[in-house]
């Protein structure tokens, strides 16, 4: 069975955007081995998950990169590889290597983490990344935590109804001052 891995932008005291999407907190420096595991984690997926809001301005942003752009290699990935959108109001995918899931969402993640193939990784929205969260669909946590506070915005370990441990895979500082957090679920 497929792994659905979340690699997510985080801040110290635990929103992953701004209150109105804002994410001009995310540390941007060019840290090299940083940017090394970001290129990385993708070569172990063939699925990308996108919730609508943020593939309305993922999709566009990457299939517009200009071919001299230094990360035009992590851009071709991002659109290279399949994304699934899930949506309540979309009736047709937009962008190139889309589809879209509109049914149940256990019933759509089950069905993706049973197909043969990579690993399954999900980049967000909030809203999207709390409701697979909830439902403990995550099976590995890769929390990128910024060293900043920011007081109010999105998050995404709100709608938690219930406990679920996390077994710690590794904690790596980067000297950009992120610090990559990895977690699996513990489904024991």
């Amino acid at each position: 069975m497929r792994k659905l891995k979340l690699q997510i932008q985080i801040s110290v005291d635990g929103y992953v955007a701004g209150p109105n999407g804002e994410e001009d907190w995310v540390v941007r420096a060019s840290d090299e081995k940083l940017w090394q595991l970001i290129n990385e984690l993708p070569d172990s997926s063939d699925t990308l998950l996108l919730g609508r809001k943020m593939a309305e301005a993922f999709i566009p942003h990457f299939e517009e990169f200009e071919s001299d752009s230094p990360k035009i290699t992590f851009a071709q990935k991002m659109v290279n590889i399949p994304k699934v959108i899930f949506t309540r109001t979309l009736d047709k995918p937009f962008g190139k290597n889309t589809s879209l899931a509109k049914g149940n969402l256990a019933k759509e993640i089950a069905k993706l983490k049973n197909q043969d193939g990579k690993d399954i990784l999900v980049y967000g929205g909030a809203g999207f990344v709390s409701s697979l969260i909830a439902g403990g669909h995550i099976d590995e946590f890769f929390l990128f935590v910024n060293p900043v506070m920011i007081n109010k915005g999105m998050r995404i370990f709100d709608l938690l109804d219930k406990r679920q441990k996390l077994s710690l895979i590794s904690a790596t500082p980067y000297e950009c001052g992120v610090t990559v957090i990895r977690y699996k679920l513990n489904n024991e």
